[in-house]
């Protein structure tokens, strides 16, 4: 009968412990510890570019925003500086420098403001321009969404396309040519008049009336604006992913649920940032369609702060007068944006700038 032997165990080494290779054999039967790393210290994504490097980098791009920033420079900040007038009571004819004649006008502090808060046509054109605003909110913006989403639920691509550039080609006319579109058709010798009159009915004439005015000047702007506002509500459909769709569809959910569930939180972004554009742009209500209608409905209804402005400061030449109203108008936009904005972080979209 044999017997197993069991080899001994190696010697320890010259200078070695007795129980260290025991030692050795149970750390190395243990988990790795992790490495302690003090708070407030991160690895570094990369070396730091220098501006020289960046500016040969990014020249491309750099060159292709310059013009942009030229036009915005030109025609939004530095007409800025002209709002001094509106402390002053200007006189362009002082000089034939436009820039000295504001140097030598006199100061006359709020004089101006005090003015424009005491005439009640200033209040009558906030009355109308507020009006406007929230009818073409209530009216004009839910219609791009709308179309956007009929559009999109549209399979045939030529169908979807033709039907695109339909709704869009409108966004190219000059407000001449709508104004003159919706005279043809709802005037008093537009095409629905001239058929009611053929068949003994009375016609109308709704471009010369000032209680359809509010609801005419919307209708225009729809026809005329929604296919840019089609425009970016796809541009924002075409992220969502299909997976999605075919997830909720497998869970049994119907085209309205797809539909609530799935396109209007992919389109929840846009939509804010978008109304607080237009929220911001609340007292800017169309300028150059309201002045070609005004004189048909009357300045009690057609006058906003728009036109207000312009029979001010350029038609009457009273330039401190118009350019203390642009200001007022100006301050009171820059506050409905703050706000809007506001309210677009407390519903957890970005807005127009971040927190």
């Amino acid at each position: 009968m044999s017997h197993s032997t069991v080899p001994d165990a190696p010697p320890a080494g010259d200078g070695e412990p007795a129980g260290a290779a025991d030692a050795g054999r149970s750390r190395a039967g243990a988990q790795p510890r992790a490495v302690e790393r003090k708070p407030g210290r991160r690895k570094e994504s990369g070396p730091k570019l220098g501006w020289r490097i960046r500016l040969r980098r990014d020249r491309t791009l750099l060159l292709m925003v310059l013009p942009a920033l030229l036009l915005v420079l030109v025609f939004h900040y530095i007409p800025i500086l002209g709002n001094v007038v509106a402390f002053q009571d200007y006189d362009p004819y002082l000089s034939d420098n436009g820039f000295i004649a504001m140097v030598q006008s006199p100061w006359v502090g709020f004089e101006q403001f005090q003015r424009i808060f005491a005439d009640s046509a200033f209040w009558a054109a906030a009355r109308n321009t507020l009006v406007l605003f929230f009818l073409q909110l209530v009216l004009y913006f839910p219609v791009p969404i709308a179309l956007a989403l009929l559009i999109n639920s549209v399979i045939r691509p030529r169908v979807r396309a033709v039907a695109q550039a339909v709704m869009y080609l409108p966004h190219f006319f000059s407000w001449v040519l709508v104004v003159t579109v919706f005279q043809q058709i709802f005037g008093g010798a537009g095409i629905i008049a001239q058929t009611l009159r053929q068949h003994g009915v009375d016609g109308f004439d709704l471009m010369t009336d000032p209680g359809v005015f509010k609801f005419l000047v919307t209708a225009e702007g729809v026809w005329k604006d929604a296919g840019w506002g089609i425009i970016v509500f796809l541009a924002a459909l075409s992220s969502v992913n299909h997976e999605l769709y075919e997830a909720a569809a497998m869970d049994g959910a119907g085209r309205w649920r797809r539909m609530w569930h799935v396109t209007l939180p992919a389109l929840r972004p846009v939509i804010a940032l978008l109304l607080v554009l237009r929220v911001g742009d609340a007292l800017t209500v169309g300028f150059e369609q309201i002045l070609l209608q005004r004189d048909a409905v009357g300045r009690d209804a057609a006058e906003v702060l728009d036109t207000f402005v312009w029979w001010s400061g350029i038609r009457n030449q009273d330039f401190s007068y118009a350019a203390a109203a642009g200001l007022i108008k100006g301050v009171i936009g820059l506050g409905l944006v703050l706000t809007a904005n506001k309210v677009a972080h407390l519903m957890g979209e970005q807005g127009v700038y971040k927190k």
